[in-house]
């Protein structure tokens, strides 16, 4: 008991800690006995060092803070490359670098809101002339905003999503347009005030020119998304299904196969599911979906890496092209 006594006495920071080391150094002059520590004590400590560790990172995200909003206030169109403008690129970058590892904490992410670290990424950074900085907000947005609802709706009261719309459609860089469509995901994802303002600011259409995309991995990415968009919305379908993208999916089909292919099988099965306008597209022999099917189906079968693409393969034909409309839909 009087060694919970003691430890309650001692502040939970990083000054009750070294005062509790310096006062159990000087008690005695030899090594003293070692003693079972009491659950009280083990509980102090634990919430003492805890605490520091807190201190530290929040320190470490206000000084990264004062790095960026120095250098943001004083933000100009780049039109030459010095050494100097490098070594500043290259400080905004370490310090983009250090919040994007400390925000894979989701307190350290709410606390970068509370900072107002979000509102200063976006309004200085996000359509920054250096891509290396925009990348890297937009990653770190990402960050902050997955399984974030508090965080999610704070980004878009800060009209983030269309901007992310915008470089996902647009940027000159690969590497920004494929964050920013991962970002685009994390800020819509389970929100349902996300997914309308997503549809409000034509994001489907976005979605659709991705497919489109010379860039593999917003291919991939955009097929993913589409897809889980599909599943999760059913009532978005129609929609969809109007805006062309039934003809818009087969095209893809058409490209030389890659295996995110899968993805754009997933999705077309989904389109022709309680979806009769998405059935219809598929089934219109301009668009040549049967004869395209038999031979993917032809080109993967015996190969077990590919056994779910066949899959869908099958199941495709089999809902718009074996028997009636009716009987094909209960199965």
């Amino acid at each position: 008991m009087a060694e919970d006594k003691q430890a309650r006495k001692y502040p939970q920071n990083l000054q009750g800690v070294l005062q509790l080391a310096v006062d159990a150094g000087s008690g005695a002059e030899g090594p003293a006995a070692l003693e079972p520590m009491s659950e009280e004590r083990k509980l102090w400590l634990k919430n003492a060092l805890s605490e520091i560790c807190k201190m530290d990172e929040v320190e470490q995200i206000k000084q990264c803070l004062a790095v960026l909003h120095q250098e943001g206030m004083s933000e100009r169109e780049i039109k030459e490359e010095d050494e100097r403008d490098e070594e500043e690129e290259d400080v905004r970058n370490k310090a983009f670098d250090v919040l994007l590892e400390l925000c894979e904490n989701l307190d350290n992410a709410r606390d970068l809101m509370t900072l107002g670290g979000l509102e200063l990424c976006i309004s200085h950074y996000l359509c920054h002339a250096k891509s290396g900085l925009r990348w890297r907000v937009v990653q770190l947005i990402a960050s902050c905003a997955q399984n974030m609802s508090q965080v999610q709706e704070h980004l878009f009261s800060l009209g983030a999503l269309p901007k992310l719309l915008q470089l996902t459609d647009s940027d000159p860089h690969p590497t920004v347009r494929v964050k920013s469509l991962y970002a685009v995901s994390c800020l819509i994802r389970e929100q349902e005030e996300g997914l309308k303002a997503f549809l409000a600011h034509d994001g489907i259409s976005v979605l659709m020119r991705c497919l489109q995309s010379d860039i593999e991995r917003q291919r991939i990415k955009s097929a993913f998304l589409l897809l889980n968009l599909l599943r999760s919305n059913p009532e978005q379908k129609g929609t969809a299904a109007s805006m062309g993208m039934v003809q818009q999916l087969v095209s893809v089909l058409r490209t030389p196969h890659l295996p995110f292919h899968e993805h754009v099988l997933a999705a077309l099965c989904c389109l022709v599911e309680d979806c009769p306008q998405g059935l219809k597209d598929c089934k219109d022999p301009a668009l040549g979906l049967k004869e395209l099917l038999r031979q993917r189906s032809k080109e993967l079968k015996g190969k077990e890496e590919s056994q779910e693409e066949l899959d869908f393969c099958d199941l495709l034909t089999d809902i718009c092209f074996s028997g009636s409309d009716d009987n094909a839909m209960d199965r």
